[in-house]
């Protein structure tokens, strides 16, 4: 029978085969599963509708164009005039009527293969053009190859880049303390070199639609500054002397005190008031925003999940380590987590380098598309703790006000970047004057009443509160571009980064030398210390937003990779060759 004599050879067959079961469902319109795929958004919160109209946006490209004037197109479509006519007309000035003016979709369409739709006319030889099924940043990358486009650049979503009007913000308060107020988020300038510029970040992404995990002590539940931004979360303690609240794990994730009294820790302490550290911790980085209460959070519209892993004298790595994986829901012991977290924030550790426990966990949470946020600790100039010292984590040392490395800050090449610590330069004189003002709580050793740290109480001091503006910075990055994955995150956060002051602003500052068993206080940073220079959320939040989709050709994990027209077109080329050589072959 025909059909038969004329079959292919098997290998020819299985290669179609292939190639019809890859092709058939992107016609049909199947959702792709490969790692350019927005992730799904969280239920259960008001950031969600919010978050889930972005991802609907980012499929809808939107792109400004501005056509040279040499364009070299000549068809005319639509009973348009050709391209080139057009341009000249443009470039002369001449007044030009409404169809001439650039509505060139079905032109550029035919160009580039992927079906455009014209936009408004921004000026003269420039429009935007619309497609779908791809984002901005792809399109205009397209568009800008083309040899008759002088540019092509994402039409980008613009906010206001207004100060929030909660009443610690601002500096200069009456009746608030410190007199600079929350100087950490304004933009910097020569008196707060290192502050992030969070309120230009804000018109980029404010974190919405993110969740961020606080691995800590807990938090107070009721805070009026963090009640409406608080997930479920869990307590993973497991035993109850550390736990203070009379149990193990439960679903409680609230802190009833971290308070020592009498017994001595591990660490020879023996009296000491309850840190309300998770607290503060949380309210740096998402505290409500813009309800004439209190403080503004970093990532004003991101939700904070409270993990509890820290109790009376700390914790165990085995409780913090099952805490990271349920939080960035790779496992649902003891319970599932619905609302899995993309950011982890982990302001503790431990001296030592990294261990298989903790770098199993960082990893696995890395290849999930999980950020993982952690301090470089306290120990005066010394090695970064674990796990900051961990492939794959994000490493954050703290520094002054003025830039420099703050007196208590760890160091070492594993660190990834440097955000404000808080410090004060006057402790012996007076109040302090640059603490980072959040969140707490005024009881000593039971929960009291809520308050905002100032410069009476310098508990918001240290590392663990400089790691909490990275991690916002991380979540305003998702928010902007959820397909970020931890790798570009990293890239993107250390390429943007401010470089450090120069030696020669205060030449009796020495410059920070590699860590060893001896401390070395305040000290001029370096990128093989400190990290690659100072955070600056308004530039990773850009930065970021520009990034390709990460490719998915090579086999580091993350799941299959989407199959696209260029691929399998290529994949039909090679049948054909491979077919063409098969039938020189039958015929020798």
């Amino acid at each position: 029978m025909a059909h038969r004599r004329h079959r292919s050879p098997r290998p020819l067959r299985t290669l179609c085969a292939l190639l019809v079961a890859l092709t058939l469902p992107v016609l049909a319109g199947a959702p792709s599963t490969g790692a350019t795929e927005r992730p799904p958004q969280q239920r259960g919160s008001a950031a969600t509708v919010l978050a889930t109209a972005a991802t609907s946006a980012d499929a809808q490209a939107r792109v400004i164009v501005k056509y040279r004037s040499s364009a070299s197109a000549t068809a005319s479509v639509s009973g348009q005039s050709p391209l080139s006519t057009i341009a000249s007309a443009d470039a002369r000035g001449e007044s030009v009527t409404a169809l001439e003016r650039p509505q060139r979709a079905a032109r550029m369409t035919a160009r580039i293969g992927h079906s455009l739709r014209d936009g408004i006319v921004v000026g003269p030889r420039t429009q935007v053009l619309h497609a779908s099924g791809l984002s901005s940043a792809a399109l205009a990358a397209q568009l800008a190859a083309d040899p008759d486009v002088e540019y092509a650049e994402p039409d980008q979503w613009v906010r206001i880049a207004s100060a929030p009007n909660d009443p610690l913000y601002a500096a200069n308060q009456p009746t608030a303390t410190p007199a600079v107020g929350q100087w950490y988020l304004r933009a910097p300038d020569s008196a707060i070199v290192s502050a992030i510029n969070a309120e230009a970040a804000w018109a980029q992404g404010t974190g919405s639609g993110v969740v961020v995990a606080v691995l800590d002590t807990g938090v107070r539940l009721t805070h009026p500054d963090l009640a409406d931004k608080l997930l479920p979360g869990y307590d993973f303690i497991s035993d109850s002397t550390i736990s203070n609240d009379g149990d193990g794990r439960d679903s409680d994730p609230s802190d009833p005190g971290d308070w020592v009294s009498g017994t001595a820790c591990p660490d020879g302490r023996i009296d000491e008031d309850s840190s309300w550290h998770g607290t503060q911790v949380a309210g740096l980085i998402g505290a409500m925003t813009n309800n004439s209460l209190g403080m503004a959070g970093a990532a004003r519209d991101a939700m904070i999940l409270p993990v509890r892993v820290l109790g009376r004298c700390g914790g165990y790595q085995s409780d913090i380590v099952a805490g990271m994986r349920w939080a960035g829901g790779l496992s649902s012991t003891p319970v599932s987590n619905p609302h899995p977290a993309k950011v982890v924030n982990l302001s503790l550790g431990s001296s030592g380098s990294c261990s298989a426990t903790y770098q199993s966990a960082v990893s696995e949470l890395a290849a999930a598309g999980v950020v993982t946020v952690v301090a470089a600790g306290n120990g005066a100039g010394l090695a970064a703790q674990q796990p900051a010292n961990c492939i794959g984590a994000i490493g954050v040392a703290g520094v002054r006000h003025t830039g420099t490395k703050v007196g208590y800050s760890n160091i070492g090449p594993s660190i990834a970047i440097a955000a404000p610590a808080g410090n004060c330069v006057n402790v012996s004189s007076g109040p302090c004057l640059y603490p980072l003002l959040t969140t707490s709580d005024d009881g000593t050793t039971a929960p009291g009443n809520a308050i905002y740290t100032d410069s009476g109480n310098s508990a918001s001091l240290g590392t663990s509160f400089a790691t909490p503006l990275v991690s916002a910075t991380v979540a305003m990055m998702l928010s902007a571009n959820p397909a970020l994955t931890p790798a570009q995150i990293k890239t993107a956060l250390q390429a943007s980064a401010r470089p450090f002051p120069a030696t020669s602003t205060d030449t009796s500052v020495p410059v920070c030398a590699a860590p060893t068993s001896t401390a070395q206080v305040e000290c001029h940073c370096t990128t093989s210390t400190c990290g690659a220079g100072l955070l600056d959320a308004a530039a990773a939040v850009a930065y970021g937003d520009q990034m390709p989709p990460a490719s998915t050709d090579s086999g580091g994990g993350g799941g299959g990779g989407a199959v696209g027209f260029g691929w399998l077109a290529g994949l039909a080329l090679a049948v054909l060759a491979l077919s063409g050589q098969r039938r020189v072959a039958l015929r020798r």
